[in-house]
């Protein structure tokens, strides 16, 4: 006489058979999805894509994060030098305006300590011409903070008389909202000091 529950037994076996290879499947599909996601998302991350004239598109590597803040603080910092200090009679304002977005107090506080110094008064008085001639900045990394240091050249001149001088300049930068146009680069320099400022001999006196 046959057992009447085999075939229950077998069809059982099959149903827990097929439950688990689904069950496997799904677990290997899913890995699957999500290691794609981050791939993706790592790719979109380090690429940038732009439209050709044809209409391809075409993949442009972005620099690393280093680099590139790196880039915007030079150009930030050559940015805020010649503003603050390449000044006439007919630009000073203006030119102080732009320069005091790029700094927090600390810029706002020498400007208005020069400003009570008189130095903006002989400005005008005299038609002084103050011209930036060069800038050379030295960026320093520590535990993830930024300082700077700046070398700035720049002439005065007198009428009959044109000085040269060279400051030494230091501080710190930190990362702000970008606000175009007046802090494009999304820095602000903080701890502003200006350390030495010393006359140098001009090229024409040297001959």
């Amino acid at each position: 006489m046959k057992t009447p529950y085999r075939n229950i037994y077998s069809i059982l076996k099959l149903n827990r058979l097929i439950v688990l290879t689904v069950v496997v499947c799904t677990l290997l599909s899913s890995t699957f999805s999500l290691w794609m996601a981050f791939t993706t998302n790592k790719n979109a991350l380090n690429s940038a894509f732009a439209i050709n004239t044809d209409g391809s598109i075409i993949p442009l590597k972005l620099v690393s994060q280093k680099e590139n803040f790196a880039v915007e603080a030079l150009a930030h910092l050559e940015q805020f030098h010649n503003y603050f200090y390449n000044i006439d009679a007919s630009n000073y304002e203006r030119n102080l305006k732009k320069a005091l977005w790029l700094g927090n107090s600390s810029v706002d506080n020498l400007y208005r300590q020069k400003k009570a110094d008189g130095v903006y008064n002989r400005l005008l008085q005299y038609s002084l011409v103050q011209k930036v001639l060069r800038i050379d900045t030295e960026l320093n990394e520590a535990d993830g903070k930024y300082s700077f240091t700046t070398t700035t050249i720049f002439e005065i001149n007198r009428g009959t008389i044109t000085d040269t001088y060279e400051l030494i300049s230091t501080g710190n930068l930190i990362m702000v909202d970008r606000n175009f146009p007046n802090n494009p680069h999304g820095l602000l320099i903080t701890d502003y000091f200006e350390n030495t400022l010393k006359k140098i001999q001009n090229e024409n006196r040297k001959k």
